[in-house]
């Protein structure tokens, strides 16, 4: 049996079947009621997300006490979904992709936001949104097509620092300060009271507002996250590249036993 790079390929679809997308359609189209993903209770925690979501970018750049109250009730949904979906085994591939979609559709919102109430910063705004989208996509199809059942499994031989990210409770806590972070910048255009005038406290930490405190707190977790975020770019790169070099070494294994026969 052939140990080359081709033979990586009979590994690799174990975890999923390739479903034509035709018959997919047909079959989305003709579920029942008693079971129609669409409704699955994670999905409609989704939806209910999206919607908050949508409500807080309208209250945001007038009403900073609904805005940030609704987009954290989005946020915090996204900690049930999963635990909804493993209690009642309606864990779905829609589903995941519904979840990590609604998760940089929400925060790239926010951080538009930001562009404008931190013009001197534009850039950099702009460089984390394009790497959350870029490292989740390519990280997405990465798993796709090595037939992961979700983004979220990752073995230790790939990446250690991706595995111990994707702890259920490590996911939370960085998704949850990073989010905090950028939280911290938008109110910190509204809250303009000191500490020591709020809240009475006296010595160097008073000098500051509490937003301002949150985002000097919840700023390593951010930056955090985003080193994992270029890791998780570059490993996924690099798995597409290796599944890439496995089908060219299968594809020329084929031709030349053709050529054989013939």
């Amino acid at each position: 049996m052939s140990n080359g790079p081709a033979a990586v390929l009979t590994r690799r679809r174990g975890s999923i079947d390739v479903v034509d997308a035709k018959v997919a359609v047909d079959l989305a189209t003709a579920q029942t009621y008693s079971e129609n993903v669409f409704l699955f209770v994670p999905n409609l925690i989704g939806y209910s997300r999206i919607i908050l979501a949508a409500l807080s970018l309208h209250y945001m750049n007038y009403h900073p006490k609904y805005c940030t109250v609704l987009y954290c009730i989005s946020c915090l949904l996204d900690a049930f979904d999963g635990h909804a979906a493993r209690a009642l085994g309606q864990a779905s591939k829609f589903g995941a992709v519904l979840d990590m979609v609604t998760d940089r559709c929400t925060t790239t919102s926010l951080l538009c936001y930001l562009t404008s109430a931190y013009p001197e910063w534009a850039l950099g705004f702009q460089f984390l949104i394009a790497l959350d989208f870029s490292s989740h996509y390519m990280h997405m199809n990465s798993s796709l097509v090595t037939g992961s059942k979700s983004h979220k499994q990752v073995d230790s031989d790939v990446s250690r620092l991706l595995r111990a990210y994707y702890n259920p409770t490590t996911l939370f806590i960085v998704c949850a300060g990073n989010e905090l972070f950028y939280i911290a910048l938008y109110l910190m255009k509204w809250v303009h009271t000191p500490l020591s005038e709020s809240f009475g406290l006296t010595g160097a930490l008073g000098a500051y507002t509490w937003p301002e405190l949150m985002a000097w707190v919840c700023g390593p977790i951010c930056f955090y996250k985003n080193i994992v975020n270029l890791v998780q770019l570059w490993k996924a790169s690099k798995i597409l590249v290796g599944v890439d070099l496995a089908e060219r070494a299968k594809a020329r294994e084929e031709e030349a036993l053709r050529a054989k026969r013939d």
